[in-house]
């Protein structure tokens, strides 16, 4: 898939700064892209989106279907051209404007000779992808499909593998833990063995940079939890810079380093995923990745006041606004300023909905079993500590 990395070219940071090549750092390589735009059809796809990775990080792509986070992954790939914006891998320029002329290595494209376009081939980008469907060849066994991974000079001339790669080869399912399957056919595995095939195989050619696309989608609940703590497990210990896009909020946050969430084609906000769910940036992100209740209240500075009392917030504002409260900072206690509407008990812990007496609905989550019944009155409490505020559209 892929053989040797371009040359380094200087470049000039502009939100996050990339990993300058020879450094000191993890295997894997930090990753950016600046900007990127591409339009399919004449539809934008993507609008202006930037993300980055540090060396070494998992970086989690979260979005509703159709946002373009699949796009974006091919741009990184080298499988989508950007129509404008930049990509780098490790301080070098993969794609976008090249700064002077033989800024990129072997492998790149230029277009035009006064604004030269580099655009680096996706086998010589050091990356390596996992697909969605995982793409095995089925007439191949599971040791010939992750020898496919393997530069071409190492790769088997049939489907019997020869001793020089069948080492290499079972090392590598191995790590995976599918070693005693080496001589089965995809179609008799399980979708869970699958999967790891199509990891060993992403992982053959040691790539610094490896993309996955909705790696666990086809697996069930139990088996997608399973697998995807080993595969983080795996990813922590090899040091690979991890990219992967997912449209389940649980998935981006037990894996991501970081998440980036996108919606209709741009990166709302990329953080840290206690800081996405603590401080997101709008109304629609708060409740994109969680839970998300909003009171009216009114802003003066870092207070807001609401008819639950006044609130502390974590950046001042002024004036009329809605304030969060997620349901697990939301307290219980018998009164009679709502009443509860329904229940719903996890084992674990137990969500109430409490209808306000102005009519509205908010969402209360308490630990074990329920200590209310419907049509309970209650006076609900924030117990949490400050809270973000969004200004209410005039």
């Amino acid at each position: 898939m892929l053989d040797s990395a371009p040359a380094p070219v200087a470049l000039a940071a502009p939100s996050a700064p990339a990993e300058p090549v020879g450094s000191a750092a993890p295997r894997g390589r930090g990753i950016l892209v600046d900007a990127a735009c591409v339009a399919l059809g004449g539809s934008p796809v993507l609008r202006s989106a930037s993300i980055s990775a540090e060396p070494g990080r998992t970086l989690a792509i979260l979005g509703p279907s159709g946002c373009g986070k699949t796009t974006l992954l091919r741009v990184l790939a080298g499988l989508q051209r950007l129509d404008s914006g930049r990509v780098v891998l490790g301080g070098t320029l993969m794609a976008g404007p090249a700064e002077r002329s033989g800024a990129a290595g072997p492998g790149a494209y230029r277009n035009g000779t006064s604004a030269q376009t580099v655009h680096v081939a996706a086998d010589k980008r050091g990356v390596g992808m996992v697909f969605q469907d995982w793409s095995l060849f089925p007439h191949l066994t599971v040791a010939a499909n992750v020898a496919f991974g393997l530069p071409r000079s190492e790769r088997p001339r049939s489907r019997v593998l020869p001793r020089p790669a069948s080492g290499r080869v079972r090392d590598l399912l191995h790590m995976v833990g599918i070693a005693e399957l080496a001589d089965r056919l995809p179609g008799s595995l399980s979708g869970g063995q699958q999967q790891r095939v199509a990891l060993a195989r992403a992982l053959a050619p040691q790539p610094s940079v490896l993309l996955l696309d909705e790696p666990f989608s086809s697996l069930d609940t139990t088996l997608r939890v399973e697998v995807r703590a080993e595969v983080a497990a795996l990813l922590r210990e090899l040091e690979v810079t991890c990219v992967f896009v997912t449209h389940d909020q649980d998935e981006a946050f037990v894996l991501g380093d970081e998440v980036a969430v996108m919606r209709d084609g741009a990166v709302i906000q990329q953080a840290s995923p206690a800081v996405l769910y603590e401080r997101p940036t709008d109304r629609w992100l708060a409740g994109f990745v969680g839970e998300a209740n909003t009171v009216a209240g009114r802003a003066e500075g870092d207070i807001a006041y609401t008819p639950m009392g006044p609130m502390k917030l974590q950046s001042p504002l002024h004036g009329e606004v809605d304030v969060l409260l997620r349901p697990e900072e939301l307290a219980l206690t018998e009164g009679r300023s709502g009443t509860v509407d329904h229940i719903e008990f996890f084992g674990h812990d137990t969500l109430y909905y409490i209808r306000e007496a102005g009519g509205g609905l908010l969402r209360c989550r308490a630990t074990g079993a329920p200590r209310f019944a419907i049509g309970s009155s209650v006076d609900i409490c924030h117990s949490g500590e400050r809270t973000v505020a969004f200004p209410r559209p005039s």
